[in-house]
């Protein structure tokens, strides 16, 4: 991956960050996080990672996200000095809840051998 695209992927991450934080509601009670982001190497399109606590919630989470999606890529679109912008899309970061899942795996077997 280029140190170009790198920088991109942080700037991307840093703003929607902002973004996410200051103007899109989440249910009460629920933590969404921008982990990180993925353009293309043409720079048209892009992903947005997007860990969700409590889990319960990702759904709705990512739902809200991408139907807001427009006014999200306008926003984007105003902060980034740049062409092309990349059309984004948001979509689940699973690390979170597989890191949670090995812990869980390495709970069980500490247990075992005790």
């Amino acid at each position: 991956m280029s140190r170009r695209i790198q920088r991109i992927n942080q700037l991307v991450r840093k703003e929607m960050s902002k973004i996410l934080l200051k103007e899109i509601e989440v249910p009460e009670g629920t933590l969404a996080t921008v982990t990180r982001a993925e353009i293309t190497p043409d720079l048209r399109e892009g992903k947005v990672f997007v860990s969700v606590l409590p889990e319960k919630n990702k759904d709705k989470v990512i739902e809200r996200l991408n139907r807001n999606i427009y006014f999200l890529q306008q926003k984007i679109n105003k902060r980034l000095k740049m062409n092309p912008v990349p059309k984004l899309r948001f979509v689940e970061d699973k690390t979170m809840s597989q890191a949670g899942r090995i812990e869980e795996i390495l709970a069980e077997l500490k247990k075992e051998k005790e």
